[in-house]
């Protein structure tokens, strides 16, 4: 399929989501958006109706939020939930491309392993996981700082979760790719290195951005295992100004600048990567030289 243009670019896109809407399809899905967005609409302003009408809107509710020192210890949880996402983003993409390698791979020796790792961590809830780390392991003499007690259940959630993604971008790609490097005279695992990988994390990047957004989202577990995280800092916030709806109104805006600027970011990336290729020097040198001749 064509890539040459914004519009090629958006179906290659959608080629690895699902097959591409024709007229019809495309058509009810317009309508569906637009009685979504008037759904949502109603619901936003019924909810608006029943704060004011609770006084919830007073601005007097609303300035605390305006102080130095509230949105100073907003900011510090922000830095501990980033901190978080940064280590389990860090530590669970290369294991989970391990993980899916291995899980394609030919030898039954290193396939089994991978497989019951990704279909066990997949299945078991992150909340038990953190609660093993929490309270059996420091009985056996494992007890560490309560970052790691937060981000090893997360980093072993979603190194599963990574993995069945890259699976399927490894997928995704004809078999002629692996043939052509083979072809070649590279190793299969020059071949899976430095042309399946390659290609299979360029076709499935919506999908490892929308686990990026839900493994940050993940962070909030935090208040269980008392890390300074976000929403752990709202709940203490909450007990102190006794303003419930509006700390937590002004934390789900956090959330969503932050996930929002990391969707932004990935389409940027995702059209840059898009982009037409231009012709190469090569071309152009001889197809100049070849002008000025018959000129000549």
């Amino acid at each position: 399929m064509s890539t040459t243009s914004p519009k090629a670019g958006r179906t290659h896109e959608l080629a690895f989501l699902y097959d591409t809407p024709g007229p019809r399809a495309r058509r009810r899905v317009r309508i569906a958006t637009l009685l979504t967005v008037l759904a949502l609409a109603a619901v936003v302003a019924l909810a608006l109706r029943e704060l004011d009408q609770a006084g919830q809107l007073a601005a007097d509710r609303w300035t605390p939020f305006l102080e130095s020192g509230i949105a100073e210890y907003l900011l510090v949880g922000l830095r501990g939930t980033l901190l978080a996402a940064a280590v389990v983003a860090v530590l669970s993409l290369p294991i989970g491309a391990l993980l899916a390698v291995a899980r394609t791979s030919r030898s039954t020796a290193i396939r089994v392993p991978a497989v019951v790792y990704i279909e066990l961590f997949r299945t078991v809830p992150v909340l038990l996981l953190i609660y093993v780390m929490l309270f059996a392991l420091p009985s056996y003499g494992f007890n560490p700082d309560v970052l790691w007690k937060l981000t090893i259940p997360l980093v072993l959630a979603n190194s599963a979760a990574f993995a069945e993604i890259v699976r399927a971008g490894i997928l995704s790609l004809p078999r002629g790719q692996t043939e052509a490097g083979l072809s070649l005279g590279l190793r299969r695992s020059q071949v899976v290195r430095a042309v399946v990988l390659p290609q299979a994390l360029r076709n499935v990047t919506p999908s490892l951005v929308s686990q990026l957004v839900s493994l940050l989202k993940d962070t909030s577990l935090g208040f269980v295992v008392a890390f300074t995280e976000l929403l752990y800092r709202a709940q203490v916030l909450t007990s102190y100004n006794r303003l419930l709806i509006q700390t937590y109104l002004v934390v789900t805006l956090m959330y969503l600048i932050v996930n929002g600027s990391l969707s932004f970011l990935a389409a940027r990336l995702r059209a840059r990567a898009d982009a037409p290729v231009p012709p190469p020097a090569l071309a152009t040198t001889g197809t100049t030289l070849m002008a000025g001749e018959q000129r000549g």
